[in-house]
């Protein structure tokens, strides 16, 4: 088992260009090569699962079965943005600043303004990191010491701002031809296996965003529910997760 870090987080480089869809794919393809291998099950969440769909939707022969957590389809996820640039920088001013809409899973919008989500993101020993833990999770998730380790994880230079580029281009993308292709190209069924895994009580992308993300597959797909869980429900509930995906990974024919 293999568990990088996407580009511009963690341990991984942090390049200054690179942070669309299409390149992380990309990467995550090039890795598979790298280890000797022809493909992976392939586990993404959050944006490592919008990471996850795009592979399987550009580079299929890459994927032999396909997990994502927490995230809705990229297409999916598009129909939560407002439909133009000025009713975006309205929605932001109205709002006020990038701390108020990320508590209410607005992110994507709240970080597109420029400087100041990366200075509140590292402020104070990036509390609001852990403030994000707390409002996307479960009651009782995280302890102190988990979210000193995404606190730490922030304040490595420059991954304030490397991380915060991935939601810039899908905003900023949806108006412009590099996300009219992409979007175009998403449209494609995704081929493989795929499981699709979802807190209950996630309120960062709510179920009934992602529910539904079956019709861009058209392989078997299978969707649960873990309950009890937010968005982190492999750390929140880890029991229940493991039996889901390994489950379904022992199942030589995963129904839809």
């Amino acid at each position: 088992m293999v568990a990088p870090d996407l580009r511009g987080y963690g341990g991984s480089d942090k390049p200054p260009r690179g942070y669309d869809l299409i390149t992380a794919a990309a990467d995550a393809a090039g890795l598979i090569r790298a280890l000797g291998e022809a493909n992976a099950i392939v586990v993404g969440h959050d944006w490592g699962g919008l990471v996850a769909w795009t592979l399987a939707g550009y580079f299929p022969k890459s994927v032999r079965r396909l997990a994502v957590v927490s995230m809705a389809h990229p297409l999916q996820v598009r129909t939560m943005l407002p439909t133009s640039p000025v009713r975006i920088s309205r929605s932001l001013r109205r709002r006020g600043s990038a701390a108020g809409p990320a508590r209410r899973g607005g992110y994507p919008l709240a970080f597109q303004l420029p400087l100041f989500p990366e200075r509140q993101l590292v402020r104070d020993g990036a509390e609001l990191v852990g403030s994000l833990l707390s409002a996307w999770s479960a009651p009782g998730w995280p302890d102190p010491e988990t979210a000193q380790v995404y606190q730490r994880a922030m304040r490595i230079p420059p991954v304030a701002h490397t991380a915060l580029e991935y939601p810039r281009w899908f905003v900023r993308s949806a108006f412009r031809p590099d996300g009219l292709r992409y979007a175009r190209h998403m449209r494609s069924p995704v081929p493989v296996p795929t499981l699709h895994l979802h807190g209950a009580v996630d309120p960062c992308v709510p179920p009934q965003i992602a529910r539904g993300a079956g019709r861009y597959v058209e392989a078997p797909y299978r969707w649960k529910l873990i309950e009890g869980a937010g968005h982190y429900p492999h750390e929140e509930r880890p029991s229940l997760f493991d039996s889901e995906l390994l489950g379904w990974l022992a199942d030589p024919e995963p129904e839809r």
